[in-house]
């Protein structure tokens, strides 16, 4: 696929104060990576860093296969970069901000406008294209930020708490536009954020970032797996008899669920199993109590999420 961010042993100090603290981390082409933690953990001085817009003390990041720290201006042509807080020119609208901002990648006019338009349609913006952007909502504006990181065709977009101050539809209708100009564009995606729910809707992989350190990095199930080692996910099941006595007794069907790969402790309560697996079970475990003859009342499995597997990890490091 090939990696279009690169870090290696990257630190940043200010003063006695370590911001980020030996970081390496890889992004994959058309990867959506979640970079999550508290404020202060340095997620904005590492995003600075990748930009070269602030000085490494050591370690070494490449945007692209370009350093960085060397060549800033030629990752600022292929990354888009949305702040929290987009700046516009509020009595502009927003097809001129647009323009504006084609005009200063040096996009010829003609080429400019009809990305423009095109752009934003694809943000949900071509009605309001002609308003001043006084008038905008929050999202609003976060949706013509987008645009404005989008004109230039970048190979990365780094979102830096983009979601700040939406309502509740507004994250989710802004989420589900990353993940799908990504999926369309394979455009690669940092999404830095505090919100575990919102990293967890939309990125691949994610990084746990806690004072200055990458605590650990994967894909959601792959944490969980290695944290919760032997209880990724807990399932209860319901049963009920047929009432003709053929069925095998209730202790017979938690030696044979014992049985099936994966499943770590079986605990039995009247007529409610409660089953503790590194995986999802619920297929296997369904068909073996049809199987043996009683119906199944519920089934309910809990797997564990990203705030479980943050939480553990503060657990950890306290």
């Amino acid at each position: 696929m090939g990696k279009r961010i690169e870090v290696s042993g990257l630190t940043k100090k200010y003063g006695s104060h370590l911001a980020v603290d030996d970081l390496t981390l890889s992004i994959e082409k058309g990867e959506i990576f979640g970079l999550l933690g508290p404020n202060g953990a340095g997620k904005s001085t590492t995003i600075l860093m990748l930009l070269g817009l602030t000085e490494v003390d050591s370690g070494s990041v490449k945007v692209c296969g370009i350093d960085a720290t060397r060549s800033p201006l030629d990752v600022k042509s292929k990354v888009g970069y949305l702040p929290e807080d987009v700046g516009f020119y509020n009595d502009y609208s927003g097809l001129q901000n647009l323009m504006y901002i084609a005009r200063l990648n040096n996009i010829p006019i003609k080429q400019a406008r009809k990305s423009a338009l095109d752009i934003l349609e694809k943000v949900g913006l071509l009605d309001a294209k002609d308003k001043k952007v006084e008038s905008y909502s929050r999202g609003m504006r976060q949706r013509l930020g987008l645009a404005d990181v989008l004109i230039k065709e970048p190979e990365v977009i780094i979102l830096d708490e983009p979601t700040l101050g939406l309502d509740p539809e507004g994250v989710r209708k802004f989420l589900q536009l990353i993940v799908r100009l990504s999926r369309k564009q394979g455009i690669t995606v940092l999404f830095s954020s505090h919100h575990l729910h919102q990293i967890q809707q939309v990125c691949d992989r994610v990084g746990i970032f806690v004072k200055g350190k990458l605590l650990a990095e994967g894909k959601i199930s792959d944490l969980a797996e290695q944290l919760f080692t032997k209880n990724t996910f807990t399932i209860e099941v319901g049963v009920t008899s047929d009432q003709t006595n053929l069925n095998p007794p209730l202790e017979e069907v938690t030696k044979k669920i014992k049985q099936i790969k994966s499943v770590a402790n079986v605990t039995l309560n009247n007529n409610c199993f409660l089953i503790e697996s590194k995986h999802d079970i619920s297929d296997e475990l369904s068909k073996l109590i049809v199987n043996l003859g009683y119906g199944l009342s519920y089934l309910t499995k809990k797997e564990y999420g990203l705030d479980d597997i943050y939480h553990q990890y503060f657990q950890e490091e306290k």
